[in-house]
């Protein structure tokens, strides 16, 4: 018996498959590499090169999997809003995929979804019952692929689990495309180029470390169904953010401050009381020490 992790060759899925791997699983990934990197996946991880948007009974008849990882997705919002057609193929119609092939495999799904794109602007920390008001063709696909989850529990009793992902950070994220800001800012401090704030910096996000998501996703797979946030219920602006890797990079460097994004978030942070009494989960690295042991990866 295998575990499968759809994206596995990406930043997140990686180190889902890693901390699968350390448990002692055998882990196989399915990416098409349109972003993952072989080289980002742990010895002993097979590779299928494939799709999600092409139907993966072959795969899971193969694999016979009890979990499937689902973290392979469209992740840019720039791309939701020119082109929804194929945010929703990917997105929306590939998980539907997965499901069907679950669905004969007895395979549960653990669903990574996203929180500030699903919950829109915040007043506070967002429980997971807090209004879904998402304002890009991704949060709106994330959502759909969410009640495809709940839909496909209530109709055949399956036991698949939706995680809402705060901001995630971590080693082996790119800094380039739709980035996270903390490699942005990092690689920018590196190569001695000054970072750019869009707006007037105030926004904050909920930022948690990639590792802490990894462990996160191993403990969904005990439950049966449901919903949890992933974040650290703690926000951060962005000059914040921006003062603490500088500190942590030893500069000091005046940004630039650019036109703010039109339809950008001001506020995000995420209630994570239901994942701490529920998983048994809670984040274990402060912003600091995930944002160093970010930076000595990003300085090799």
């Amino acid at each position: 018996m295998a575990v499968l992790v759809t994206g596995g060759a990406g930043f997140i899925g990686s180190h889902v498959a890693e901390a699968l791997v350390a448990r002692g699983e055998e882990v196989v990934v399915l990416d098409d590499l349109s972003s993952g990197k072989r080289e980002n996946l742990p010895v002993g991880v097979e590779l299928v090169e494939g799709d999600v948007r092409e139907p993966q009974d072959e795969l899971f008849a193969g694999v016979k999997p009890t979990v499937c990882y689902h973290l392979a997705a469209q992740i840019d919002v720039r791309v939701s809003v020119a082109r929804p057609q194929h945010d929703a193929q990917i997105n929306v119609l590939g998980t539907v995929n997965l499901l069907q092939a679950a669905l004969v495999h007895g395979t549960q799904v653990v669903f990574s979804s996203t929180g500030g794109a699903i919950y829109g602007e915040c007043d506070g920390p967002a429980p997971e019952d807090a209004p879904r008001l998402p304002i890009s063709p991704y949060g709106t696909s994330k959502l759909a692929a969410e009640e495809y989850l709940a839909t496909y529990n209530r109709l055949y009793e399956t036991r698949h689990v939706a995680l809402r992902y705060g901001n995630v950070y971590g080693p082996r994220q790119d800094p380039h495309g739709e980035a996270g800001v903390v490699s942005i800012f990092l690689d920018t401090l590196l190569i001695g180029e000054t970072p750019k704030i869009f707006g007037d910096g105030a926004q904050t996000r909920d930022y948690v470390f990639v590792g802490d998501v990894a462990r996160a996703s191993l403990a969904a797979a005990e439950r049966v169904g449901g919903i949890y946030n992933i974040g650290t219920g703690r926000e951060t602006s962005v000059v914040e953010l921006l003062e603490l890797c500088q500190r942590i990079a030893e500069t000091s460097v005046e940004p630039t401050f650019m036109p703010a994004r039109s339809g950008e978030i001001q506020r995000s942070v995420l209630d994570i009381s239901r994942a701490v009494d529920e998983l048994g989960w809670r984040p274990e690295y402060s912003l600091e020490d995930g944002l160093r042991e970010t930076y000595e990866f990003f300085r090799g």
